[in-house]
């Protein structure tokens, strides 16, 4: 509970004249409805518990402990116990992948708590939460089909993906692949709880973030699936390749990362219409496809710290003066200037390769300018 004293409602009112108790009662109740929305799963990347000794048989408390769970992905949780930890596991890659993505851009995906995570800047229903959303939920397809084939997981196993059509006929379909099926019905079943339980009246600005969010969970998902590839294995005398085993795998997580960006890039602007459903704003462009992001508001402005939108602002960030995109000053800094000042790089140098087999480098130092926004 958020307050532990004995101070109640009823003591509020006590204590005021009617109307201002109930005006007390309905920003109390404003209040920690702000605080239940700004958690969520996403928090299972900052859990110091996510070690797999923690889930043990039974220990259900546990889960009902666990910050940001909604009520279904405690049950998920209670069931799959061996699972909680590579759903962190996605989660963190995820948000260390958009922080790639963005390390160059005013909003960087930085995390601001262990609780909401993102903070206040994911309540707007901008292209921002939709790249979030999707590369969240890749991560989780991608945490949880590795852990499965890495047997990790009591509840699956290798890839028992049907043999590709196109594979010739003397190569072996088999292996350990990545368990992408399950990852994907999985994550699914998991990230998009927390949307499924929340009921909105049709037509609604809720709805319409409803609908946004499990469109892009669903857009991230699938973009894990499209790139995941055939991977062989060459057998033979002296590496002749007379044979070659083959499995599915998937592709590695920053070509998710990048591909995902493209999405975000072309993002389509949608909003409701009187059915209920999301169409673009613009109607001369056509309709996103299952596996484009979509968003609903306008980006906040990033240029500066803004605590009601959830801004961080540019203020004290690196710029790149040569840069005529992004990542330059001008740009990056908003036209407030930037500052100018000596730092010492220090990195590896003289690299020699000694046999057998290492690399041993000398530590060299350099003075370098660097660029700060004002």
């Amino acid at each position: 509970m958020l307050f532990r004293n004995r101070l109640t409602c009823s003591g509020w009112v006590g204590a005021m004249n009617t109307r201002h108790g109930v005006v007390a009662i309905t920003f109390l109740a404003l209040f920690l409805q702000v605080v239940v929305e700004a958690t969520s799963w996403w928090s299972l990347a900052m859990n110091p518990l996510l070690i797999p000794e923690a889930y043990i048989i039974g220990a259900q408390p546990l889960c009902s402990q666990l910050a940001g769970l909604s009520k279904g992905q405690k049950k998920l949780c209670q069931l799959y116990q061996d699972h909680m930890q590579y759903i962190g596991e996605g989660a963190k890659t995820g948000i260390r992948e958009c922080q790639y993505q963005f390390r160059h851009r005013r909003w960087n995906c930085s995390t601001v708590d262990n609780s909401s995570v993102f903070g206040r800047v994911m309540q707007i229903g901008s292209r921002e939460a939709a790249f979030t959303y999707a590369i969240s939920a890749a991560g989780v397809v991608n945490a949880v089909s590795r852990a499965c084939r890495e047997g990790e997981l009591s509840s699956c196993g290798c890839s028992r993906a049907a043999r590709p059509k196109d594979l010739p006929r003397d190569w072996l379909w088999g292996g350990c692949g990545d368990n992408l099926n399950y990852g994907y019905r999985f994550s699914k079943e998991f990230v998009d709880a927390r949307e499924r339980e929340k009921t909105h009246e049709k037509g609604t600005m809720e709805s319409a973030r409803l609908l946004m969010n499990l469109h892009n969970n669903e857009a991230g998902r699938r973009m894990v699936s499209d790139l995941a590839h055939v991977s062989c294995k060459c057998h033979g005398v002296s590496g002749s390749c007379s044979l070659k085993t083959c499995w599915l795998q998937l592709a590695d997580f920053r070509k998710v990362g990048d591909a995902l960006k493209e999405k975000y890039d072309s993002a389509a602007f949608m909003k409701l219409n009187s059915r209920g459903k999301l169409v673009p704003v613009h109607s001369k462009f056509n309709p996103p496809t299952s596996h484009d992001l979509v968003y609903i508001e306008p980006s906040p402005d990033y240029c500066v710290f803004n605590r009601t939108t959830g801004s961080l602002g540019t203020q004290g960030r690196l710029c790149n003066k040569t840069s005529e995109g992004m990542d330059g000053c001008a740009l990056m800094c908003c036209g407030r200037g930037y500052d100018q000042f000596k730092a010492t790089l220090v990195e590896r140098c003289h690299c020699k390769f000694h046999w057998c087999c290492y690399v041993k480098c000398k530590r060299c130092s350099r003075v370098v300018d660097q660029f700060v926004c004002k």
